[in-house]
């Protein structure tokens, strides 16, 4: 995967360098505000039992 992004991205290697921490960052930006959010309420982390009785 990474080998065909790094081909496929137009520019010498520095640009290339950047364009690719701009979609990291973009992807891990989406990741926090909509993919875990949207997980969240099907994990277990959140079933505690201590305290309950």
């Amino acid at each position: 995967m990474y080998g065909w992004l790094w081909r496929h991205l137009p520019g010498p290697a520095l640009v290339r360098v950047l364009v690719l921490l701009v979609l990291a960052v973009a992807v891990l930006a989406a990741c926090f505000a909509w993919v875990f959010p949207w997980l969240a309420p099907y994990m277990p982390f959140n079933d505690t039992t201590v305290g309950e009785g």
